[in-house]
Order: C-alpha cells, then sequence, then structure tokens
C-alpha cells in the first residue's frame, strides 16, 4: 500500500508505470491465432481488390420461367480468398447472399470446389478460392410479375489473403440487373462460356 500511495503522489512515476503496461500489452498475442493478420495502416495497400460481376444464361428472362445466372469473382493474382468450406478453424468462409424484389425466387447458391493447399501463415490446409470462382443460382420469375426489370442486391462476404498474411474480414455489394419479358417473347441465349449452349430456360413446375 505503501508504494502505490507514493507512485500516486508522484506524477512522473504515474506516468512511467502506464508506459510499462501499454508496452507490456503490446506484446501480448491471441494464442488461438493460426495465422498472421495485416496490421491497419498496410490493409488499404495489400487487401485484395476483387473483381464482382453478374451474369445471366439469357439475355431476358420470361415470366413464368427460371433462367441460370452467376456471380464471377475474379482474385488477383498473388492472392487467395477462402473457399465456402475453407477447412481451416480460423478461417471465415465466403459466403454469397442474393436478395431479389417482388416475388422473385432465388435459389440456394453452388459454390465452386475449393482448392487444398498449405501456406505459410499457417499449420493447417486450407480450400481456397484463386483466380476466378464462379458461384451459381437459378433465378425464377412469378408468371405474374408486373414490371418489367429487377435488380438483384449481391452481398459477397469473404476474407482475402496473401501467402504472408490474412486481411480482416471484407463485404462487397453490386447490383446486378435483370431485363423481364412475357413468356411468348424470344430471349437469345449469352454468355455461354459460363452457361454452355443449352436450353436456356425451364418452365415453372405448378403444384
Amino acid at each position: 500500500m505503501k508504494l502505490f500511495s507514493s507512485i500516486k503522489q508522484n506524477p512522473a512515476a504515474v506516468r512511467l508505470l502506464m508506459f510499462a503496461i501499454v508496452a507490456a500489452l503490446s506484446f501480448v498475442v491471441p494464442a488461438n491465432l493460426s495465422a498472421t493478420t495485416a496490421t491497419a495502416p498496410t490493409l488499404t495497400a495489400l487487401q485484395a481488390n476483387l473483381g464482382i460481376n453478374g451474369f445471366f444464361a439469357t439475355d431476358k428472362a420470361q415470366r413464368g420461367r427460371t433462367v441460370q445466372a452467376a456471380i464471377v469473382v475474379d482474385i488477383p493474382d498473388g492472392y487467395h480468398v477462402n473457399g465456402n468450406r475453407p477447412l481451416g478453424k480460423y478461417a471465415v468462409p465466403t459466403i454469397l447472399k442474393i436478395e431479389a424484389p417482388g416475388g422473385i425466387r432465388v435459389s440456394p447458391v453452388v459454390y465452386p470446389r475449393a482448392t487444398v493447399r498449405r501456406f505459410s501463415f499457417s499449420d493447417e490446409q486450407l480450400a481456397v478460392y484463386e483466380n476466378r470462382a464462379v458461384m451459381r443460382f437459378n433465378v425464377t420469375v412469378p408468371a405474374g410479375y408486373s414490371s418489367s426489370a429487377a435488380d438483384l442486391r449481391v452481398r459477397l462476404r469473404y476474407q482475402s489473403c496473401n501467402n504472408e498474411a490474412c486481411f480482416p474480414p471484407a463485404t462487397r455489394e453490386a447490383t446486378v440487373p435483370l431485363q423481364i419479358v412475357s413468356a411468348n417473347e424470344a430471349v437469345k441465349r449469352t454468355n455461354t462460356t459460363l452457361f454452355g449452349s443449352g436450353g436456356s430456360t425451364k418452365h415453372i413446375r405448378r403444384r
């Protein structure tokens, strides 16, 4: 008690004690981290700048039918993002969410198969996406949909890494416009490199 009393009466000693506490805390590292996380000053410069684009199998969607769709994520060289099931205990999975208006239905997303690799910053193998990841889903337009267009709101949650470190998780948002026509209006097959050249749409099965 005498020691703390003497320190309290000496402002210089108080400042020295606080400096020592802060210095000690700066060396505390959580024991459960399995990967190195980049520090804030380097985040802007090093975080991967992903390209996110939406595509449909036809140039328009017909009312009462289903059209194939995909979100294509382009990942810069030297980077990767965790897969939807990344294997690593502390790795943040990539998750794609899609919101559609007016009763338009969106199927569950089908994620691509990830590549399993080991990196210098982790003792665990990780399942990752590199270069390009294509995430697929179907969009069903109700037969009675009145508008001639719809905007799909896309939200991608991911964690990017390079070969030395991982960055804090990030969320990217985008809007994908879809033109809608009647069931009798012709549509053109497009983006065949993604969807092939088969049939463009499917009739909705009524129960």
